[in-house]
């Protein structure tokens, strides 16, 4: 447990120094990345969201691309295709730029539903299909995509099967005043480089963390919480479709990796409750009623927790 502390501990050190942003949005890309689960951040434009990727990839010591998506991106853009080799007569696989271990999808939502959908196999199976022909990709394997709110021109809401796919939801938001007058300090000195992240400190991998993780404690009372949330979302009048039982599995595996954050060998409640919001929000579907009523998400699993009786750890 010592060994893991001190690399996240690193690794959030070290992103931080670089990007401008609140201590609990990085806690939520490491609750991700620490519970094997795919990041989609919705935000506007210019927050830092890509630098913050790329800061993740350098801590860790990962290999990283990226992917612009635009209107007229093809899936082949994204997978990679093959390409004629004059020299042998055959045709050669060129891969694509998902052939890292963390891929940042900026902007997803601007590609129509056929790219966008180019990534689900690659999230769900962790390799990719090119004319019959499947690759493995590395591991471990990440997709950290970012989207502009849905409100915004010239975007595609994301399918409810993409959704899914992702372990968290998330949003950067704008930095605090402090942090605005940091970025015009660094852009005044137009010779200073741009923020740059070294490999953290720690004698931890990522797969390291992952399995440490897997070793966290969740008691029974803990595990009926986490199902008993979930269940819920599915017997509100305001939501059409509730959570799925991935989307349980997906509460009880964030749960372990907030609690390996936080230094414990156990799940507490506080740990479900923290991540209850970035892994079940983007879940549920609510009826049209609800939305012309402006009920929101966010409001529906809060009433949940809010109605639960929160269970009681023995001997803590």
């Amino acid at each position: 447990m010592g060994g893991a502390t001190q690399t996240i501990e690193s690794v959030l050190d070290a992103v931080g120094g670089a990007v401008i942003t609140n201590r609990s949005f990085l806690d939520t890309i490491m609750t991700g990345i620490i519970a094997d689960g795919h990041i989609l951040i919705e935000d506007v434009p210019g927050t830092g969201k890509t630098l913050t990727a790329n800061s993740i990839a350098s801590a860790l010591g990962l290999s990283f691309s990226r992917v612009q998506f635009t209107p007229d991106l093809l899936p082949g853009d994204i997978t990679g295709s093959h390409i004629y080799n004059e020299r042998t007569g055959e045709f050669d696989f060129n891969p694509g730029p998902v052939f890292a271990n963390i891929v940042l999808a900026d902007e997803i939502n601007r590609a129509p539903p056929k790219t966008q959908a180019a990534l689900l196999e690659a999230m769900g199976e962790t390799q990719v299909t090119v004319d019959d022909e499947t690759h493995q990709l590395p591991e471990p394997f990440f997709v950290i995509a970012t989207q502009n709110p849905v409100e915004q021109e010239g975007t595609f809401p994301l399918p409810e099967a993409q959704r899914d796919r992702f372990m968290v939801k998330t949003q950067m938001g704008y930095p605090d005043r402090s942090g605005e007058l940091e970025l015009l300090n660094r852009r005044a000195d137009r010779m200073s480089q741009a923020p740059t992240v070294e490999q953290a400190r720690g004698n931890m991998s990522v797969g390291e963390l992952q399995r440490t993780a897997e070793n966290v404690r969740v008691e029974d009372p803990i595990r009926e919480y986490i199902v008993d949330i979930c269940r819920e979302t599915r017997t509100q009048d305001s939501v059409e479709v509730g959570v799925s039982p991935r989307g349980i599995q997906r509460l009880f595996e964030a749960s372990r990796a907030r609690a390996l954050i936080n230094s414990r060998e156990y799940v507490a409640p506080d740990d479900v409750e923290t991540v209850s919001h970035s892994v079940l929000d983007h879940r549920i579907v609510l009826t049209s009623e609800a939305k012309i009523q402006e009920v929101s998400k966010e409001d529906v699993i809060e009433d949940i927790l809010s109605s639960l009786d929160v269970p009681a750890m023995p001997g803590r």
